[in-house]
């Protein structure tokens, strides 16, 4: 870490040194000039200011002993031990990456009465399971999670620990990357694994406009989240090889200041992430009623309904059924584009489909980039005669 500091005493004119910051990060607090968070690091201050008014001063990392650090965990996410999807994904890119560093997969369960439901995982590959089963862990409330979270981190030492972005998964996650004072790269996209155990995080920044590469070599864990659809779940295997172990953690460890008084299940709901066929419309779609469209369409191929996030703004679309970065992750065994020009930002959540078909009127257009197949010409033209001859085929 670097660090601007002021010599006051250094200072001849207040004035004059204030106005050599470009962003007006240097500000005079009753003659005392202070650094603001506007500061860019862009050290003008220190070449242009009075000699040694300013210093530039890199501070020493403390490196550490990554040798201390082994294997790669998996947060087990859950509601009442049925176990999420996105888990068994997590678990196929784990041991992917603890391939290439001869490193173990580790698996932790933190729940209540789940202890059976554990032996599941053995069946994709993970060598230890380690489960904290208790009745103060029945229900997902922050302080006991992150105490059992906490006691798995420093009895093991996983190097890296990848974390589904779910609604849990989003919320314990930064917790403990905060307890142990470690890096934290949401919504992962792609993860690699270096020689010396240090974890790639590449994922979309600046709205999709970047791929960002994120490491954090000077802190253990290595803690990242994925979305549920973007990896490839591992094929469960009958073969048994791991184990189990339960653990025990001091009731005092699971206090929380929050009860639960009532718990209600949310109606289930048909989304557009487990769907296996998609058939979605972008801003080629001229009005609201033009969706109906693209809806009977859907209609015909069995397929959910989704959109880009233009619709959404627009009022005309549930977000629900948003596809993107600021939307769902799908992977679909076909995906049918209707109108949309395929920028990163909708790309990223929909690119590892089995087939893309996209139909635009621009032959330039980036989701030809993407798709598998393609037709160029007007949607209001292509989708009617699409519908004609699937209904005829249907017919015959």
């Amino acid at each position: 870490m670097a660090k601007l500091v002021i010599n006051q005493e250094k200072i001849l004119n207040v004035d004059e040194l204030i106005k050599i910051c470009p962003f007006g990060a240097l500000e005079n607090n009753n003659g005392v000039v202070e650094i603001s968070g506007a500061c860019k690091m862009c050290k003008l201050c220190v070449k242009k200011g009075p000699e040694g008014a300013v210093e530039y001063i890199e501070e020493q990392v403390k490196e550490i002993d990554k040798s201390l650090w082994n294997g790669i965990g998996v947060y087990v996410d859950h509601v009442d031990g049925e176990i999420h999807p996105v888990t068994y994904e997590l678990i196929g890119k784990a041991r992917e990456l603890a391939g290439k560093i001869n490193h173990p997969v580790y698996a932790v369960f933190i729940g209540n009465n789940i202890s059976h439901k554990a032996e599941e995982l053995l069946h994709y590959g993970v060598d230890k399971v380690f489960v904290y089963d208790d009745e103060e862990l029945k229900y997902f409330r922050i302080e006991p999670y992150t105490g059992a979270f906490e006691d798995f981190i420093n009895n093991v030492k996983p190097t890296a620990i990848l974390v589904g972005a779910t609604t849990i998964g989003r919320s314990l996650a930064p917790r403990i990357a905060a307890r142990f004072k470690t890096g934290l790269t949401a919504d992962c996209t792609i993860l690699d694994m270096k020689e010396n155990t240090d974890l790639v995080q590449i994922r979309p920044a600046f709205g999709g406009n970047i791929m960002a590469q994120i490491v954090t070599p000077n802190s253990r864990p290595q803690l990242a989240t994925v979305r549920y659809k973007v990896m490839t779940a591992p094929k469960r295997s009958e073969e048994i090889l791991g184990e189990i172990i339960k653990c025990n953690i001091g009731k005092e460890r699971l206090k929380s200041n929050i009860t639960a008084l009532n718990i209600k299940k949310k109606d289930a709901e048909v989304g557009i992430s487990d769907a296996e066929v998609i058939v979605a419309a972008g801003r080629g779609i001229k009005s609201e009623k033009d969706l109906e469209l693209v809806k009977e369409l859907a209609k015909l191929l069995g397929a959910e309904f989704a959109c880009t996030r233009p619709l959404i703004e627009a009022g005309w679309v549930d977000a629900k059924r948003q596809i993107g970065l600021s939307g769902r992750t799908v992977r679909p065994r076909l995906i049918v584009t209707c109108g949309i020009s395929g920028a990163v930002q909708f790309t990223a959540g929909m690119n590892n489909s089995d087939y893309i078909f996209a139909i635009n009127d621009d032959d330039k257009a980036p989701i030809f980039k993407v798709a598998h197949y393609g037709v160029v010409g007007n949607l209001y033209e292509v989708i009617p005669e699409l519908i004609e001859k699937i209904k005829m085929a249907k017919e015959a």
